[in-house]
């Protein structure tokens, strides 16, 4: 059954918008490569200065499996406070409410 990967981490906002969509490029493209990946809603709030992302994936290890290596490779990147949290998905409410799963 497919779950849900909510992330989200401080980030100086002169890094997001435009230069974020610039910079990131690659690591979209590599992102939609990971074992179980089926999509990612990249979120950003420049007052806030918080950036993350809400990805789908086809089943929970391969979620968790994502979730590990991704803490380890934004800390590379300077990010020091990610939090990463699994949700199962509720599919008949989601379907009511016209939520996309592949």
């Amino acid at each position: 059954m497919a779950v849900l990967l909510q992330v989200d981490f401080s980030m100086p906002a002169e890094m997001l918008g435009e230069n974020l969509s610039k910079s990131a490029i690659g690591l979209a493209e590599s992102i939609t490569q990971e074992p179980g990946f089926i999509s990612k809603i990249w979120t950003e709030n420049l007052q806030t200065e918080e950036a993350g992302g809400i990805y789908l994936f086809t089943d929970r290890a391969s979620a968790e499996r994502y979730w590990e290596m991704h803490q380890k490779r934004i800390a590379s990147f300077g990010v020091k406070n990610a939090n990463g949290k699994i949700f199962d998905i509720n599919l008949p409410l989601t379907k009511i409410t016209r939520g996309h799963i592949s």
